[in-house]
Parts: C-alpha cells; sequence; structure tokens
C-alpha cells in the first residue's frame, strides 16, 4: 500500500515536477520506504511506497516498461498476482520484478482496461501509454483504496489524498454546497464524485477514467453489485449457505495473507475481527499477532472491551498487545488525528484506529480488520424495519438521515440552503434495478455508498496516517456477491448477521457470537464535555468560523448548551458534527 500523485496537461506545457512532489510530499506517510517521480514532458507521476510485496526496489514506482511503453503508479494489493503472472508468463510477458504492481503493467498491455476485471485485492491506480499519451485510472470495487481528483480546463491532478492536492494554489478551495448537503443530512457521508471542496473530486468505486492526450475523458463502472438471485439459489437450504459463505470467507481471509512481511489483526474482540482470528488459527498461522485499544472509563460507561479480546487471544493463542490511551493524550492528538482525515468524518473510533495504528506499527506493517461485515450482512437495526416496508426511500430517510429539511433550514444559512440532495440521491439509488426487495435496496446502497465513505475511508486513513497496510476480508467482492445473494432473513436472522453467527458456531467461542452489538467506546468524545466540550465552543465562535458564516449562531448556541439532547437517529451528536467540520476546514487553512 502506498500513494500515488500526478499530473497531466492538456495544453502542450510540461507537467509541473514542483507541484507534483509538493503533493507527493504530503503522502510520505501512506509510503515511508520509498519515493520517486517520474516526468516526461505533458505527464508526471510520483509514488512514496510502503514494501509489503517484493521488498526489493525492482518493485519501485513509478514503474515503467520500456518495451510495452506504459508506466504505472499504483495504491493497494492484488491478491491474485502470482496467479496472473503465471498466466501472462504463458502469454509471452517477461518479468523484471516478484511483486503485483508489475503484473498491473502487464495485465493492461494483454487485455487493455478490462483488466480490471482480473484483479482481486484494493487498488487505485494511474497508468501512462507513451505512444498515445491516454492516461488510465482505475479504483476497485468497493472504493477501499482512494482516489482523488482535480480537473480543469488544461491539467488534470490526482492523489491518494485530498488534502494533499490543497498544496497547489490554483484549485478552487470553496465549498461544495451538494457535498455539504451530503454531510450535514447523510449522516455524514458525501457520496462520489463530490468532496467538500468544489475543485476536488473522487473518482467513483469499481470505475475506469480514460483521459486522451487532448483532455477527452470518459469514465465507465466494471461492476455493479445485485441482490438478484441466480439459477439454483432458491433450492439452497440454510446449511448449504452457511458452508458457501464460510468457504468464501475462508478464502478470502487466506488471500489477504500474501505479503513479504507478517501479517497481524485488529481485534476488538466483537464477531467479525474474531472470526479472521479464527480462520487464520485454522489455516495454520502460529504467533499471530493482535492488537486492541481502549481508552479510559467516564462514569459507568466502559472505554474498553478488553474482556472479549483476550477471551479470543487467549482461545488461539495469539501474541496480543493491548494499548490503554488516557484521555489526556486521546485530546492531545485530536488536531492531529482530523489533520490525517482526507475528508471530515465524524466516528468517534477515528481516533482509535490513529492510536491503535501508531503502536501496531512498530510490531507490524499489515494487519486485516474486520470492516464491512455489518453492512454485508445485515448487522445494523434498521433493516429488519425494512423488511416490512412499503415505501423504501422514506423508510431509509427516517432511520439514516440526520436532518430534515426544516431542520436543515435552522441549521445552515440561508446561502447554503438550495434543494433537498441527499433525499433525491437515496431515491434514485433505490429505483435502480438489481435490488428488488427494500431491505435489499437498503444494503445495496449501505454496501456501495455508505461503507465505501464511512468505514472503509475512516480506516483507509487512520492506518496510512502511519504507514500501515489494512486489509478487509469481509469487503472480497466475491463474498460481497454471494451475501447480496443469500436470502436477507437469514442475514437479519438473531438480531443481525444471523448467517454469520452460525457459521461461527465452533469456530470462535459462542462467548463473542452471543455478547451484545459492540460499538468502539471512546467515552470522551461520546460525552461531549469539559475540555473537548471547550475545544468545540473555540471553533464554532471564533472569528474564522463566523466569517465562513456556515451555521446558524441560534442553533450552535443551541447544541453547545446541551449537546446530549441533540442526537441523530443514527445516535450521533449533532453538536460534534458541525464541530468537527469546522475543526477540518480550520485544520486545513479552508
Amino acid at each position: 500500500m502506498c500513494g500515488i500523485c500526478g499530473e497531466i496537461r492538456f495544453d502542450g506545457s510540461a507537467a509541473s515536477v514542483s507541484d507534483v512532489q509538493k503533493i507527493a510530499e504530503k503522502l510520505s506517510p501512506r509510503g515511508p520506504d520509498g519515493a520517486g517521480v517520474l516526468a516526461r514532458d505533458r505527464v508526471c507521476f510520483a509514488h512514496r511506497r510502503l514494501k509489503i510485496i517484493d521488498l526489493s526496489d525492482n518493485s519501485a514506482q513509478p514503474m515503467t516498461d520500456p518495451e510495452l511503453g506504459l508506466t504505472l503508479v499504483f495504491n493497494g494489493c492484488i491478491y491474485n498476482y502470482a496467479e496472473l503472472r503465471q498466466e501472462l508468463t504463458q502469454k509471452g510477458y517477461r518479468f523484471f520484478s516478484q511483486g503485483d504492481s508489475e503484473v498491473i503493467l502487464k495485465a493492461y498491455h494483454a487485455w487493455g482496461t478490462a483488466c480490471v476485471q482480473r484483479f482481486q485485492g484494493m487498488f487505485a491506480f494511474a497508468l501512462w501509454e507513451r505512444e498515445s499519451g491516454r492516461v488510465v485510472l482505475a479504483r476497485d470495487r468497493l472504493g477501499i483504496k482512494p482516489l482523488y481528483l482535480s480537473q480543469g480546463n488544461h491539467s488534470l491532478r490526482f492523489s491518494s489524498s485530498l488534502t494533499s492536492l490543497l498544496t497547489l494554489n490554483d484549485i478552487d478551495k470553496s465549498i461544495n454546497p451538494i457535498a455539504l448537503h451530503h454531510y450535514m443530512s447523510f449522516h455524514a457521508v458525501v457520496p462520489p464524485p463530490h468532496t467538500l471542496i468544489n475543485g476536488i473530486q473522487k473518482l467513483p468505486p469499481a470505475t475506469v477514467s480514460v483521459i486522451e492526450a487532448d483532455g477527452r475523458r470518459r469514465d465507465e463502472s466494471y461492476w455493479e453489485l445485485t441482490f438478484n438471485p441466480h439459477p439454483g439459489d432458491e433450492k439452497k437450504s440454510e446449511g448449504q449457505w452457511q458452508e458457501e459463505i464460510l468457504a468464501a470467507l475462508r478464502l478470502a481471509v487466506k488471500r489477504r495473507l500474501v505479503a513479504d512481511v507478517p501479517v497481524g489483526v485488529l481485534l476488538s474482540g466483537g464477531l467479525d475481527s474474531s472470526l479472521i482470528v479464527a480462520l487464520l488459527a485454522e489455516a495454520g498461522q502460529t504467533g499471530l499477532n493482535t492488537f486492541s485499544v481502549g481508552f479510559e472509563s467516564i462514569g459507568s460507561e466502559e472505554g474498553d472491551e478488553f474482556r472479549y479480546s483476550d477471551l479470543v487471544a487467549d482461545h488461539f493463542s495469539t501474541r496480543h498487545h493491548k494499548i490503554t490511551i488516557p484521555t489526556t493524550e486521546l485530546l492531545d492528538v485530536l488536531p492531529d488525528v482530523i489533520g490525517s482525515m482526507s475528508e471530515p468524518m465524524v466516528s468517534h473510533d477515528n481516533v482509535g484506529f490513529y492510536l491503535l495504528s501508531r503502536e501496531v506499527t512498530k510490531q507490524v506493517k499489515v494487519v486485516q480488520s474486520g470492516q464491512g461485515a455489518d453492512e454485508v450482512f445485515a448487522g445494523y437495526h434498521w433493516y429488519p424495519p425494512m423488511s416490512h416496508s412499503t415505501n423504501p426511500a422514506d423508510d431509509y430517510a427516517r432511520v439514516f438521515m440526520d436532518r430534515n429539511p426544516e431542520e436543515m433550514a435552522k441549521t445552515l444559512q440561508p446561502q447554503w440552503l438550495s434543494q433537498d440532495y441527499s433525499r433525491a440521491f437515496i431515491d434514485e439509488h433505490f429505483s435502480r434495478p438489481g435490488a428488488d426487495a427494500a431491505v435489499d435496496k437498503a444494503l445495496r446502497m449501505d454496501t456501495t455508498v455508505m461503507l465505501v465513505d464511512d468505514p472503509v475511508k475512516r480506516v483507509d486513513n487512520m492506518t496510512m496516517a502511519w504507514g500501515l497496510e489494512a486489509r478487509v476480508p469481509f469487503l472480497d467482492h466475491e463474498l460481497v456477491e454471494l451475501a447480496a445473494r443469500t436470502p436477507a432473513p437469514l442475514k437479519m436472522a438473531q438480531e443481525g448477521k444471523g448467517i454469520l453467527k452460525d457459521v461461527a458456531r465452533g469456530v470462535v467461542p459462542d462467548a463473542v457470537i452471543d455478547r451484545p452489538k459492540g460499538y468502539f467506546p471512546v467515552p470522551a468524545l461520546k460525552y461531549i464535555k469539559g475540555t473537548v466540550l471547550n475545544r468545540v465552543r473555540e471553533a464554532l465562535v471564533c472569528q474564522t468560523a463566523r466569517e465562513r458564516n456556515l451555521f446558524n449562531p441560534t442553533m450552535v448556541e443551541t447544541l453547545l448548551a446541551d449537546p446530549t439532547a441533540h442526537i441523530t437517529p443514527l445516535r450521533g451528536s449533532k453538536l460534534w458534527q458541525i464541530a468537527l467540520l469546522e475543526l477540518w476546514l480550520q485544520k486545513h487553512n479552508l
């Protein structure tokens, strides 16, 4: 995993090496093991490397194959690269490295943009054809790896991080009102291509973008998640579904062991991460490094779930590392956590992942993590009511949206109010073919939109702030496709993730399966008071915030007066949501 960036010019002038180097410098935490820049007239690529596969300099990037006339920068991991390499070798291709990056080069030459359909893994890459001048950008099916773009009349810049592009002076850094509406109402999720910055977009997941030498661009989606059954699915028993899911999960976990360095696990003590540990142990992994983080308790609110992670670590004899973070340190690093966010992310567990990643990198450079299981296997509380919905978009909006139009009008200043973009997005998404049942429409939305621009982005940003590669087996696209076809009642049983719990029986201890559903506990941020409240108040009433004029001062004072009285339907703090946005904008001088 690494950081990539570059510039492509369309006006005949040379790409700016100095600008690209500025962007790359901001990406250095993502790739602490190496750096490279390649400039050829109108194209300049840069790369920051984290050495995971083929630790030699043969896999350094930007990577050029002079014989094929192709140059690549790549972030991610292609788990089936060895199989693809063998297939390409049989086609006559010669390799000079032992890594997955070169496989992308050869695969593109052999199969064109269709090569992405052969890749098992997470990826974002840019590839330049020397002869045609064409540049191809691509992103993996579930958006695990980010790719931000800033396109003008005469150039296009790209980067693994939005904030790295802010180093350039000629980018429009004004606030995008559509993205602001999504952030304030759609549970802080901003769907692509929008970001909060007008001059920066993000390439949607499962998209290949082809940019011709004259600037013409065409985007093509190469994968779509459908919930309609395959022929024969209706005849499968519950036991057959369980067997198929367990086999697919075993394969997903095995794939994510591909590395030339040790692979650990972020072990929360919940079902998802515990199942990953169990399957690794089943596959013969010994001496596995596992990691858990906890915080100080506040009152009766516990700040850790060590009793569950200890149980799993003891059961499977892992080398377990427990990290306890005092509240004072949590508050001290909060500005750095916000600075590591490519986009504002309100979840309290950002700081947990950030501090956990800092400690994990002292032991390993790669971990597997359990993100995605709740969306893929219907673990959230709003799915069962959707089963009986006669108006799916209405019912989903009621449980998922943070503010209705009336409250938006009370919260935002009038100049930021327009149409209800978020509700229109839900209506459009729910009307697409491929998911007929109401609950399937909600699951598709959460898996392909919410998951990408909330939990997945959170894990990428916080782990890569310390040069740690996080792999997410529950987002193996074949497992996701299988789960989508699995009958919804099997997934929603047992208060959510029923079939996953059944799969886990006999694999992980029952105490982990039957425990109450938990969330990353960060009491100091859940209850906004004391020092945290003071910082929030300073951010929202300072001169910079007043001049920005985003929020109605009356609503700001109402939220500050009683933070715990103003909670979103999904149990988030409305005060923390607006404060985090303002803190992020101030951190990046916007």
